[in-house]
C-alpha cells in the first residue's frame, strides 16, 4: 500500500516558497484566465502575508492577505487546475482564517475578498456573504464578500 502525500499548509518561508506562489498565480491567472501579467504582478506582494499549500513536495495552491485597517483582504487565491475540487482551496482558506484569527490584531477585523462570480459558492461555504454589486476586474466578473474574523479564546 502506498501512502498518500500529505497536504502541508503554511505561511511562506523564504524565496523558494515565494517563487512557488508566483508560479501558481502565473499558471492560474495569466495562462488560464488570460489576466494581463502587469495586473497580476501589481507590486503589492511585499505588503502582504503569503500562504502556500504543498502536496507532498509539490506546491498546489496559494493566497496572499493584505492587512488593512478593520479587515484582512484575502487576494490571489489560486489552486492548480488538477487539484481543484479536492479540498485544497477550502483547507487553505480555513488555515488562513485560523492563522490570522490567532493574532491579537484580529480583534474587530473581518475577512474581505473580491470573488470571481463563478467562485462565490465556494466562499459562501466558508462563511462569506456578498457585500457589493457585480463589477469587472481584469475582464472577469467579481463581487466583494466578507466574513467575520473568528477570534479564538
Amino acid at each position: 500500500m502506498t501512502s498518500q502525500p500529505i497536504l502541508t499548509l503554511r505561511r511562506t518561508q523564504g524565496e523558494t516558497d515565494m517563487a512557488a506562489c508566483l508560479a501558481i498565480r502565473h499558471q492560474v491567472f495569466v495562462r488560464e484566465q488570460c489576466v494581463d501579467e502587469d495586473l497580476e504582478r501589481d507590486g503589492l506582494d511585499d505588503r502582504c502575508v503569503h500562504y502556500l499549500a504543498v502536496d507532498g513536495q509539490t506546491p498546489v495552491g496559494t493566497a496572499r492577505v493584505m492587512p488593512l485597517e478593520g479587515r484582512y483582504k484575502i487576494q490571489r487565491m489560486a489552486v492548480l487546475s488538477e487539484r481543484r475540487g479536492t479540498g485544497v482551496g477550502a483547507a487553505l482558506m480555513e488555515f488562513i482564517m485560523d492563522d490570522l484569527a490567532e493574532a491579537a490584531a484580529a480583534s474587530g477585523r473581518h475577512f474581505f475578498l473580491s470573488s470571481q462570480v463563478h467562485a462565490m459558492a465556494f466562499y459562501e461555504k466558508l462563511g462569506f456573504v456578498a457585500c457589493s454589486d457585480e463589477f469587472m476586474d481584469a475582464g472577469i466578473a467579481h463581487r466583494d464578500m466578507r466574513a467575520p474574523a473568528r477570534i479564538r479564546a
